[in-house]
């Protein structure tokens, strides 16, 4: 009797833990991504997530207790805004992923008679800031062709989904048993009608003949079993043929700067005239000084003498006898 209860708590202890599985990921920075638990509905499990052994998101079954980043541990800090935990399933989404999010994160779901872990080893591929710009925001001029590329694929063999405005434009299943675009995909597409291009090797979607009304985002979906990778990209489709009325207003803002400039250049010459007058005159001052100086001061000496000697004469005859 007691050697079945000790194999009975036995198998107990040993079914209480799982193996742990292990999922591997590639990121390329900038991207999100969700790490799934495989659970539907959450009740009564108690789920957590770990990050090198460090607790970054935490729900409780009766959802007495939710946490993620730094409501869970001050040391997640790395992670302030960026995790996203869902309420329903426990699936935690990091965005806008940096190298530095590289690593394990560990899975733990907790119930009354087992505990569940499962690893996730994400790498994140660290692109230069400016080829990440170049890769997610596309300029095109109305009529051109632009590409947008996935990137980094982990398996060909993905759900891949593709969102315009969150509307849905294309998709490809796992096995390529469906394969759609534009109005077959959705009716709210009609604006794409025979315009989109998706391979189905990479996923790359094309999008011919572009509109300006193509301008927005575009998100892709890429789903498997566990994981679920996010990219955006950032369309912007510019017109170049300006109407009549463009036109017109250009050419009055050119002739106004040319006025403009002409009123300047009058100015400028004017005051340069003014100022040479200015200086010539100061210059002809000088000279009629200096040549005319000399006979100024001869004439003083001789009035003052002239001046000196009358009042000797007149000093004279008022002398009394």
């Amino acid at each position: 009797m007691i050697f079945l209860i000790l194999l009975t708590l036995t198998e107990f202890f040993v079914s209480g833990v799982v193996g742990v599985d292990t999922d591997k990921v590639t990121m390329m920075k900038g991207d999100s991504v969700t790490l799934q638990t495989g659970v539907k509905i959450i009740h009564p499990e108690d789920i957590k997530w770990y990050f090198s052994d460090t607790r970054i998101a935490q729900i409780s079954g009766d959802f007495s207790f939710i946490c993620t980043d730094v409501e869970c541990n001050k040391d997640t800090e790395r992670f302030r805004d960026r995790l996203k935990l869902d309420h329903q399933t426990g699936s935690l989404t990091i965005m806008n992923i940096t190298n530095t999010d590289s690593g394990d994160y560990q899975l733990k779901i907790i119930n009354s008679s087992r505990i569940s872990e499962k690893i996730f080893s994400v790498s994140v591929v660290d692109v230069p800031a400016a080829e990440q710009d170049e890769t997610k925001r596309k300029s095109v001029k109305e009529g051109e062709s632009v590409t947008l590329y996935p990137g980094v694929m982990n398996n060909t063999n993905d759900l891949m989904t593709w969102y315009f405005n969150n509307t849905l434009i294309a998709e490809i299943t796992e096995d390529q048993s469906k394969i759609c675009t534009d109005v077959q995909c959705n009716e709210d597409t009609e604006r794409f009608r025979d315009r989109l291009k998706l391979d189905h090797q990479t996923g790359s979607l094309t999008i011919m003949n572009t509109r300006t009304t193509d301008s927005g985002e575009y998100k892709l979906q890429i789903s498997s079993s566990s994981i679920i990778k996010w990219k955006t990209f950032i369309v912007s489709v510019f017109d170049v043929a300006l109407s009549s009325a463009a036109v017109a207003g250009i050419c009055v803002c050119v002739l106004l700067l040319v006025a403009a400039a002409a009123g300047v250049i009058y100015y400028c010459r004017l005051q340069t005239i003014i100022r040479d007058s200015r200086r010539q005159c100061r210059v002809q001052g000088n000279l009629f000084q200096k040549t005319h100086s000399p006979n100024l001061s001869d004439k003083l000496d001789t009035t003052n003498k002239m001046s000196t000697d009358w009042n000797k004469t007149e000093a004279a005859n008022q002398t009394p006898m």
